[in-house]
């Protein structure tokens, strides 16, 4: 919802910006530089303290919040006219009843010049008509909504100190938006409040922040980027935002620089351990497109604000964030829709136990009796040389005649392993070595590859007291489980690239299935095959997807993954979301992805955000 009242300085335009930077989780929120509450309408908090110092405006929101339909009845009685705006103006609201008080303060809010709150010393309003051709005075609407909202706030007159002092408690959130200090190019204080707040001012509110934070408390401020502002909040992290100004006379000076600051007290997280962090690191390393390998604190400070035991990895990809959360002591049902992934699950997810022998190894690589030449006839000079298609074929054969389940996939994802790490660039999508770079994983034979790749993966088996379960079925299914938490990571669907993970990886991909139920594209030059059918290759089955998704897992912790440019777009995911959950939160992390995805990749391609929308 948008704020009621046109307020210079207001937030509207940084609600992008300052809402990410929200906590995930708070008890109370606390405003107590109100102004026009952009913040406070757009999110609606179930629990807040709100408070000016400014009784005039704060009369407007406690009628609002008590008398709606009287402030409605008698706001919709003003014209907007020259002559009323003046002859309103001249009136002192102390000599009004509480309700008309309310009108006349919107009446003149909604006509004034750039609804700019200015009075004189004597502390009379004083900002001149703004000569608006219809303005909107009376949005009957908008004020009862606003008036739902507001009873759900403590109101309170009062200064900044009293109110935080009375009211800020361990795990609430405060939000301040003082008065700036002055930057040359948009003026001084008296465009915004009647009283100026002077340097002292802003070091006593440096002073109040760090107690809040010391306190328990989540504080996020707003205020110009000013050197002063640096020096008084330089152990905290500070974001500076460009903005427009509404309020200078100068059309050069309505561009400026705000800035956020983020004061959060140490994070109430599960610690990691340094033995779960060892653990973790022993998972093998991919370069498998989108792994979240470099994200897992991100995703993990995200989901240990929570109480829960079950995790469904709906898209588990590399597998890196099921292991993470095996790791993490949680029971784990890792899915996706490609074979090599959950090969890779299986082996080091679901699996607790089982290892593969290093003798038990060797003897895979014995390449007598090899019966279909398949690798070495289907992909003779594509990929590898004939000595290693010969190799794999006589591997992927042996595999075949292991009987125990958790020993073929920790095979199998050595031999992909081995595969990926002798391509260069790990993908599929051309033939020869053009991207040979020399580096030490394209000398060395493939089978030594493979032969490290079996301990790599024995070294990742552990058990973690739980039944995990690996599935290999399209995300839309149905799996009959409900999980505490899913999380979510699927192809970002972007219309300037495609998001076909078994075209870059369809070599590795046929291995894992042994090239059962696939069509190879013998037109094509990489003898590829078809991808399969995904929701998330178009626009809009990708939103229909996310939508049956969201809803089918309405019940569960929901953490998402997603791209800054891809789409639905940020405020689209945050919308889906909430028609299905109270709470969402978003978490921007700054990110480079290993792979480009358009022909512009020698600039900015790969620097995005990647977004973690928590919701509850």
């Amino acid at each position: 919802m948008k704020p009621i009242m046109k307020w210079a300085g207001g937030k509207s335009q940084l609600l992008k910006e300052i809402i990410p930077r929200m906590p995930a989780s708070y008890k109370k929120y606390i405003e107590p530089f109100f102004g026009g509450g952009a913040l406070f309408f757009a999110i609606n908090p179930e629990h807040a303290i709100i408070s000016d110092s400014n009784p005039e405006l704060i009369n407007v929101y406690t009628e609002v919040a008590n008398h709606v339909d009287e402030v409605i009845e008698k706001l919709s009685l003003y014209k907007n006219t020259k002559e009323l705006f003046y002859e309103t103006r001249k009136i002192d609201w102390n000599t009004l009843s509480p309700v008309e008080a309310a009108a006349r303060t919107l009446f003149l809010n909604k006509t004034c010049f750039n609804g700019l709150y200015r009075v004189n010393k004597k502390g009379e309003f004083n900002t001149p008509y703004g000569r608006y051709k219809n303005p909107t005075i009376c949005n009957a609407d908008h004020l009862r909504e606003a008036s739902e909202i507001l009873q759900k706030a403590t109101i309170i007159c009062g200064d900044y100190i009293d109110v935080l002092e009375q009211y800020a408690e361990k795990g609430d959130f405060v939000f301040l938006d003082p008065p700036y200090v002055p930057v040359s190019e948009y003026g001084d204080f008296k465009r915004y409040t009647k009283e100026q707040f002077y340097e002292k001012d802003q070091r006593n509110l440096a002073e109040e922040v760090v107690r809040l934070r010391d306190r328990g408390c989540y504080v996020l401020l707003t205020n110009s980027n000013h050197e002063l502002v640096h020096e008084l909040y330089g152990d905290f992290n500070i974001d500076v935002i460009k903005t427009k100004r509404s309020i200078s006379s100068k059309g050069s000076a309505r561009k400026g620089e705000d800035v956020i600051v983020k004061a959060y007290p140490e994070k109430n997280l599960i610690k990691t351990s340094d033995a779960v962090l060892e653990q973790i690191q022993r998972y093998p390393a991919t370069r498998f497109m989108g792994s979240k390998q470099k994200l897992l604190d991100n995703i993990w400070d995200a989901a240990s604000k929570f109480q829960f035991n079950t995790v469904l990895d709906l898209f588990s990809g590399s597998g890196v964030v099921s292991y993470m959360f095996k790791c993490h002591g949680k029971q784990v049902i890792s899915n996706d829709y490609m074979t090599m992934s959950s090969t890779f699950s299986k082996a080091m997810v679901e699996n607790n136990h089982i290892t593969l022998s290093e003798s038990e190894a060797i003897e895979l690589l014995n390449d007598q009796g090899i019966e279909d030449h398949f690798v070495e006839k289907t992909f003779k000079e594509l990929y590898f040389s004939d000595e290693d298609n010969r190799l794999i074929d006589a591997i992927r054969q042996n595999i075949k005649k292991i009987d125990d389940e958790y020993k073929r996939v920790i095979a199998m994802s050595a031999l992909i392993r081995a595969c990926t790490k002798k391509r260069p660039r790990g993908i599929f999508t051309y033939t020869g070595s053009r991207y040979d770079d020399g580096r030490r994983d394209l000398k060395i034979s493939l089978k030594q590859q493979f032969l490290e790749a079996v301990v790599a993966v024995n070294d990742a088996v552990f058990d973690n007291g739980k039944n995990n379960k690996t599935c290999c079925q399209d995300a839309m299914s149905n799996f009959n489980i409900h999980p505490d938490l899913v999380y979510m990571d699927p192809p970002y669907y972007s219309p300037l690239s495609d998001n076909e993970y078994v075209r870059r990886y369809h070599f590795v991909e046929g291995l894992a299935r042994d090239w059962k139920n696939v069509e190879i594209q013998e037109h094509t030059k990489t003898k590829k095959f078809k991808s399969y059918p995904t929701p998330f290759s178009k626009k809009d089955s990708a939103y229909s997807a996310f939508d049956q998704l969201f809803d089918k897992y309405k019940d569960s912790i929901l953490i998402v993954s997603y791209s800054s440019n891809c789409l639905p777009t940020q405020e689209e995911m945050i919308g889906l979301l909430r028609q299905y959950k109270k709470n969402v939160e978003v978490i921007p992390v700054d990110y480079t992805y290993g792979f480009g995805n358009q022909k512009s990749a020698k600039t900015h391609r790969n620097n995005v955000q990647e977004f973690l929308f928590i919701s509850y």
